[in-house]
């Protein structure tokens, strides 16, 4: 009786071990998926995930996510030829659009010296205000080819947060005055420091004052914090959570604003992570929010 259960229990000791040794190899696979995975979804490579286990079902199962990797790489290359054919068509579109505007305003101003009737006159202020908003336009389409194409680089320089906002609000103060538009405005009195491009933070803070310029129901709020926080907040009732969402998206456009390419805040969200800083929108209560943080990068 003895001998027999010797014989059970080696028996059951060979099982256990064979399966102990085919659980550590099945999660040695499992740990070679995971770590080739994690690899080959950060680099643009064609090699295969590859498993020193021989388990049928584990291979099985790196074969299927090989499969599901080269899917992926393909509709990735695919986005990204259509993505650069995008900005090609747009950088050239934008270059052709330019020299016959150029003409229009030429053959106008040749026009204005003419003697004309006041319908004339009329109908020429109309065709002025057509083109001004056409070339607004274009000039959008071109700066949008410019800062996704990396063709211009940042110049990284130590700036003044308040003193390029400061500048930014007084050139369009006129424009929001017209629009019956006054800006709240508070801005610490120690200067707010960063390693920024001044020229691309002006661009940024064009595009928002545009965009409050676009939306705003007759109300401005600015503020700039010492930790390099900006809000940009109005009220708008034009605007809804799903709207919001979709400000950054390049060429979306609220059916209710006119004259838009859609590219102001989508410029400037590229301009802001060039910059190593963030911008993010919300709409609360009935007032669209948007919100920058500049990183402190000065010791």
């Amino acid at each position: 009786m003895e001998l027999w259960l010797w014989v059970i229990i080696s028996i059951l000791t060979i099982i256990v071990l064979a399966l102990s040794v085919r659980i550590f190899l099945i999660k040695k696979a499992a740990r070679e998926i995971r770590t080739s995975f994690a690899e080959k979804l950060i680099t643009d490579t064609n090699t295969p995930i590859t498993l020193s286990s021989r388990d049928k079902d584990m291979c099985a199962l790196g074969n299927d996510i090989n499969l599901s990797l080269s899917r992926l790489r393909s509709e990735q290359h695919r986005y990204e030829y259509g993505n650069s054919e995008l900005q090609r068509a747009i950088t050239n579109i934008s270059h052709d659009l330019r020299t016959p505007l150029t003409a229009i305003y030429g053959y106008l101003e040749l026009l204005e010296k003419e003697p004309l009737t006041p319908a004339a006159m009329q109908y020429i202020r109309i065709l002025h205000e057509r083109t001004e908003a056409l070339t607004s336009l274009t000039e959008e389409l071109f700066q949008y080819s410019v800062v996704v194409s990396g063709e211009q680089e940042l110049s990284l320089t130590l700036t003044s947060v308040n003193s390029v906002l400061e500048e930014s609000i007084a050139a369009f103060y006129t424009t929001l005055q017209e629009k019956g538009i006054t800006p709240t405005i508070s801005l610490p009195e120690t200067p707010v420091l960063r390693i920024l491009d001044h020229t691309a933070l002006s661009r940024v803070f064009a595009n928002l004052l545009s965009n409050a310029i676009k939306y705003s129901a007759g109300d401005l709020e600015i503020s700039l914090s010492e930790r390099g926080e900006i809000l940009f907040a109005n009220s708008s009732k034009d605007l809804n959570s799903i709207q919001v969402e979709k400000l950054f998206d390049r060429f979306y456009t609220v059916e209710t604003v006119q004259n838009s390419t859609g590219l102001g805040l989508s410029i400037a969200r590229t301009l802001i992570e060039k910059m190593h800083g963030t911008i993010s929108a919300s709409y609360e209560k009935g007032r669209l929010m948007i919100y920058i943080n500049l990183p402190d990068t000065v010791s």
